[in-house]
């Protein structure tokens, strides 16, 4: 016997074989499925008994087995069913020839044997033959199953009655010899009359009715037999036998422990009816049944005592197999042994024993095996080493039969045989088809294992002619395999890669193979590795800003709940997806990547562009070339989005070595990112600036580059005006329909005067609505004025000549110029020069808002920035502000001591004041007469302002106000002819308390007419001796509270020039009525007059000192409200008489 048969199992010791083959020229398809049909009838209960008798069917058998029927009864073919078409009566005498001769070569075992005839009609037909069914056609012949049912019976009466011959045989000495076909020959000539010999054929034929009995379903019957047969073969050392026996019980004791069976799911028994024989529904011992065939009578007996125990009967099949194993011819059973034993050792869950079993079944030679049969042989084994848990194990065999189905010497290589086989292997060896399997944990299996077999995968597709499968797997390879291939091994298989996709380039789509297992699509996700997604905002000019409503911040706040956790919890995971800035329809948005190359080599990466969902969206495929080993390196992906709503960025899509990738996010576990969710606004329109002036690399300190869409630079000096033009051009697709314009000045340490930055904005406004295409230009000035004067570390050069004038405590440069020193260091010297060299920076921002579009109407704009970077160098500063009184008491002298720091001449102007030529570094006086100011005048601020603010930020308000309105009367203007530039001079940073006491105009005004003529700066009054002089004292209240009364005492003088002055004038200068003047109270914002008058009885020139009487009224008041203009009045006589 050469051919195993490697599904075998212990319970098939109790089946009879029945051998199920066609006659003639029978159709395979309509063959199998008749064989379907009667190997249905797999059990038979014995009518009127409760035994059951299984038959074991084979549709192609080999004669030789047969011959080792007397061995192992199952092996016997005991039945025959023929299958045949006959279309005509002439050809019947042929085909039942034929199903003679079939019968012929199992003629030594069959107990009975069937032809069923198939679309056979006629006369024939109408024979009644047991052994012969006639049916019209293939579809037409329902009684197929009763027929084999009946066959069955026939088999199951003949087995009973050799059971019953053999088990009743009492011929003594005359038992015959069973032997195996090798043994025949080794018998001829030995005494047959030995005892040993007796002994032998003894045994050999008790363990042949163990396996009639067994065969009958006389199980219990069996084991008896076969303990008996076990002790007689011992006895004589017939160990082939005794394997047989020892295999005989174990059978036995499988089928009663386990009556489900060992062969699996796909053979299990229905052990349904054994378990009802089972459960003590028998007949009483030795009864007879009805048809006179009687039950298991030893159904109750040494049950316990005859069948094996679980672990007995693998120690028996040990013991069976090293006997098998003594005998060259007897590798099949010895297989077949194994093989069983691995079945019960399954159900018994003790894997490691079965694979003893296992390994000693692979080195089992069977001789010279054909390559099916070794295909056959490494399949089984597999499946075996399967049904234990031996995955890698039976992965090996199987891929070992795989390389059989290749092996060199098949003339025609079984490729597709080689590549399913190749395929089932997988899961032993960890593998999947799915590459998503390894995106998680730690890699599992032996890589170089799996390597190896994927490169054998890729090999077998090849040459199954399908280079779509091959480029897949090579790709599965690569993506799963990529951290356990060395940098040659990258190498070559991108190098394959290459040259397969060149013929058919990967994709994203499912392979089908034809037996339906589908491939999943592999993307390279390493390829190159993303470590990060980060969706960008839009440029800080590009960003939309939503208009702020009273409405939305009501909504927001309509709940009346402090702290709900259940609606913030409900949107938690909405907020933590959706990224807090938006895109715009129609303006490119940027993804970036962090990637990295892990190639040993230049990696080229092609069409890589983002996987988007929710709104339309063209993506715009960059291609890159990523340096060997890279580390990170980012990369940004583009794209427009072509509607408004939300946009999900899903992945991303590559295109490497041929092979086209969809990479999911989802699927990359090991990618950071912060949100893919964003929304699109509509489509809003764009500005672009730009100016006069060159752009400038100054970037405000509070603010990047990033958030200004333009930057100047301006260097003035400080006084300066300069304009900008500012250009404004629509380049967007959208009309503006809105746009507004702010300042804010960064530079806080820096006070400045005035408006530092003006602009008119109407002109622009009428172009508006601005059409894509149009521009629209716009004037800003800039004004400098900074405060230069209280920088020592500019004046710490120059030495004061020490005299006290009213004014600032600061070094004076005054008498630099006018009184040189020795010790003093030279001004115009390089360190004096550097000193001076201060420059201020004064920087602003100019926002532009604009709108227009589908955004406009969803509340949208976007505002565009322009910085502006100033240096400001000093022009003039005052170095030191004092007042003298002028003649008028209206009126005063401001001394000015004006410094040029400059490298340029200068020129300074005043109103109705000469030019002043300053030299580099020179400083010099300016004296201006300046009226006095009434402060008061000036426009308050509101109460409420008043409450809120801080007294000193009120106090410099004030300040502020009345150097404004200083400047205004100064005028003082400065120029570089060098340069042709020119520039304001302000004081307001040097005005101290002090210096605005003195310009300010006294609260009590006071007007002296004489004659009704007004006498103040220098004015002489003419009168003629004799006439009386009227004298009016006008006095105009401006301050907030009433004054008064109050009394002034005119006293007249002469004053001699020379230090004299002369009180004593009683007999030149008279009254007309009292000296004394007296001023009813006079209420706030009104005037009083009060009139005397003088006769002059003399010519000269007389002087009028007007006095206050000193009383409480005029002590709470200051002195500086006391100030009455002199009067001077010449009096004259001869000239008035000669002019009258």
């Amino acid at each position: 016997m050469s051919v195993p048969d490697y599904l075998q199992c212990a319970e098939d010791h109790q089946t009879v074989l029945v051998v199920v083959q066609p006659v003639g020229i029978v159709p395979e398809d309509q063959f199998f499925k008749i064989y379907k049909r009667i190997a249905s009838v797999s059990q038979l209960s014995i009518r009127d008994s409760q035994r059951l008798l299984y038959i074991r069917y084979r549709h192609h058998y080999l004669p030789e087995n047969n011959e080792w029927g007397d061995f192992q009864t199952h092996r016997k073919v005991v039945g025959l069913i023929s299958i045949t078409t006959c279309s005509s009566s002439k050809d019947w005498p042929q085909t039942a020839e034929r199903f003679h001769g079939q019968k012929e070569v199992y003629s030594s075992t069959l107990y009975d044997s069937r032809l069923l005839v198939f679309e056979l009609q006629g006369d024939i037909t109408e024979q009644q033959r047991t052994d012969v069914a006639f049916y019209p056609s293939f579809e037409e012949c329902s009684d197929v199953e009763r027929r084999v049912e009946d066959f069955v019976e026939s088999i199951f009466i003949v087995l009973e009655s050799k059971r019953l011959d053999r088990a009743t045989d009492k011929s003594g000495d005359k038992i015959p010899l069973l032997c195996v076909p090798f043994e025949k020959k080794d018998f001829v000539g030995l005494d047959t009359d030995s005892r040993h010999y007796k002994k032998r054929c003894q045994g050999r034929m008790r363990k042949h009715v163990g396996d009639l009995c067994l065969q009958a379903g006389m199980l219990q019957d069996a084991l008896v037999h076969y303990h008996m047969a076990v002790e007689l073969l011992r006895g004589v050392n017939d160990f082939l036998w005794l394997g047989a026996a020892l295999e005989g019980l174990c059978s036995a004791s499988v089928i009663f422990h386990y009556p489900g069976g060992t062969a699996g799911k796909t053979a299990g028994r229905k052990p349904s009816i054994s378990q009802q024989a089972d459960a003590g529904k028998r007949h009483r011992p030795g009864a007879l049944t009805a048809n006179g065939i009687s039950a298991d009578t030893s159904a109750e007996i040494g049950r316990a005592k005859n069948c094996l125990s679980p672990e007995d009967i693998i120690e028996k099949y040990k013991e069976a197999i090293s006997y098998y194993g003594k005998y060259k011819n007897a590798g099949v059973i010895e297989l077949e042994a194994c093989v069983k034993a691995v079945r019960v050792l399954a159900i018994q869950k003790r894997a490691r024993e079965a694979s003893e079993f296992l390994q000693n079944a692979v080195y089992i030679n069977l001789g010279q095996l054909s390559e099916e049969e070794k295909i056959q042989r490494y399949s089984i084994l597999s499946e075996l080493y399967e049904l234990i848990g031996f995955h890698r194990k039976s992965a090996f065999f199987k891929r070992v039969a795989a390389m059989q189905c290749v092996a060199p010497t098949i003339p025609e290589p079984g490729w597709r045989a080689c590549y399913k086989l190749l395929l089932e292997t997988l899961p032993g060896y960890s593998l999947s088809l799915d590459p998503k399997d390894f995106s998680k944990g730690t890699h599992r299996g032996w890589a170089a294992v799996q390597m190896r077999l994927l490169h054998e995968l890729v090999y077998a597709s090849r040459r199954m002619g399908n280079p779509g499968l091959s480029v897949r797997h090579l790709s599965f390879l690569l993506q799963t395999m990529l951290d356990f291939l060395s940098d040659q091994e990258k190498k070559e298989v991108t190098q394959s890669l290459e040259n397969y996709t060149s013929k058919c380039p990967g994709g994203m789509e499912v392979i089908t193979l034809p037996d339906g297992l589908k491939l999943p699509p592999v993307p390279f996700s390493k390829l190159p590795i993303v470590r990060s997604v980060k969706l960008l905002n839009l440029p800080v000019s590009l960003r939309p800003h939503k208009v702020k409503s009273l409405l939305a911040q009501n909504m927001s706040t309509a709940s009346p709940f402090i702290y709900s956790p259940i609606i913030m919890h409900s949107r938690g995971d909405e907020r933590s997806k959706k990224i807090d800035f938006q895109w715009v329809q129609g303006d490119v948005c940027e993804v970036q990547l962090m990637v990295y190359n892990p190639m040993p080599y230049e990696l080229r990466v092609e069409n890589m562009g983002l996987l988007t969902s929710g709104v339309e969206f063209e993506s715009l495929p960059a291609a890159l070339s990523l340096p060997a080993e890279s580390g990170l390196y980012p990369v940004t992906l583009v794209g427009l989005p072509r509607t408004a709503g939300n946009i999900t960025v899903n992945g991303y899509h590559t295109s490497v070595f041929g092979v086209a990738s969809d990479c999911l996010l989802e699927d990359l576990p090991g990618v950071k990112t912060s949100g893919c969710l964003v929304e699109v606004i509509p489509s809003l329109p764009r500005l672009q600036l730009s100016t006069s002036l060159p752009r400038s690399a100054h970037t405000a300190p509070p603010m990047s580059k990033e958030e200004l869409s333009s930057s100047v630079s301006l260097q003035l000096f400080n006084g300066e005006t300069q304009q900008l033009t500012i250009t404004l051009d629509n380049i967007g697709t959208e009309d503006i329909e809105t746009l507004e314009l702010t300042s804010k000045v960064i530079t806080t340490k820096e006070k400045v005067f005035g408006e530092f930055l003006s602009w008119e904005l109407e002109e622009a406004l009428r172009h508006l609505p601005l059409k894509p295409g149009q521009a629209v230009t716009l004037t800003v000035s800039f004004k400098v004025k900074l405060d230069f004067s209280g920088q020592e570390n500019l004046l710490q050069d120059l030495n004061d000549d020490g005299i006290s004038v009213t004014g600032l405590p600061i070094s004076s440069p005054l008498r630099q110029v006018l009184k040189p020193r020795p010790d003093t260091k030279s001004v115009s010297s390089d360190a004096g020069k550097a000193e001076y060299s201060h420059v201020k920076t004064l920087e602003a921002v100019l926002n532009f808002k604009y709108s227009g579009g589908a955004g406009k109407v969803e509340g949208y704009y976007r505002e565009l920035s322009l910085g502006v970077h100033v240096d400001v160098e000093p022009s003039v500063f005052f170095t030191r502000v004092s007042t003298l009184p002028a003649t008028s008491t209206r009126q005063c002298h401001l001394l000015l001591d004006i410094f040029n720091p400059t490298e340029h001449e200068l020129t300074v102007s005043a109103k109705n004041n000469q030019d002043l030529v300053l030299h580099a570094s020179e400083c010099q006086r300016m004296a201006i007469q300046v009226d006095k100011f009434d402060f008061e005048s000036l426009p308050q601020p509101e109460q409420s302002t008043v409450r809120f603010s801080n007294p000193k930020q009120l106090e410099e308000e004030r300040q502020h106000a009345q150097g404004c309105q200083i400047n205004s009367k100064l005028g003082i203007c400065w120029s570089i002819p060098s340069l042709t530039r020119c520039g304001e001079a302000s004081v307001e940073g040097v005005l101290n308390q002090l210096v605005l006491e003195h310009l300010q105009l006294a609260p009590l005004q006071w007007d002296v007419l004489v004659n009704g003529k007004p006498c103040d700066c220098d004015v002489i009054a003419d009168c003629k001796v004799g006439d009386a002089v009227t004298l009016e004292v006008k006095l105009t209240n401006l301050s907030k509270n009433s004054v008064g009364p109050l009394a002034l005492t005119v006293v007249p003088y002469q004053d001699y020039q020379n230090g004299v002055q002369n009180y004593d004038l009683d007999e030149a200068v008279t009254f007309i009525g009292s000296s004394t003047f007296y001023i009813d109270t006079v209420k706030a914002k009104e005037s009083s007059v009060c009139e005397g008058a003088l006769l002059f009885l003399y010519t000269g020139d007389f002087y009028l000192n007007i006095k206050f009487q000193d009383d409480s009224t005029r002590r709470e008041l200051p002195l500086a409200w006391f100030t009455l203009p002199s009067v001077h009045i010449r009096a004259l006589d001869a000239p008035l008489q000669a002019g009258a």
